[in-house]
């Protein structure tokens, strides 16, 4: 089973990367490939969470601006 750990995105695309290099190889058994899928899939989770709470701060810092600036005028 893959490991619970939540990781830094920056960190999670790097070991998402690594898990892609060894699958290409394509030197694992099927279970060690089932494993690293199953990691890999978590990790590409991971990132995409991150990536979508980036978003939403982004998001919630435009309307904020754009609530200041409708202030202003």
């Amino acid at each position: 089973m893959a490991e619970d750990k939540i990781y830094p995105f920056e960190e999670a695309l790097e070991k998402l990367s690594a898990l892609v290099g060894k699958m290409e190889s394509g030197d694992l058994t099927l279970e060690e490939s089932l494993k690293i899928f199953e990691e890999g899939i978590k990790l590409s989770k991971d990132c995409q969470n991150a990536l979508n709470d980036a978003e939403k701060k982004v998001q919630a810092l435009l309307l904020e601006e754009d609530q200041v600036n409708a202030l202003d005028s």
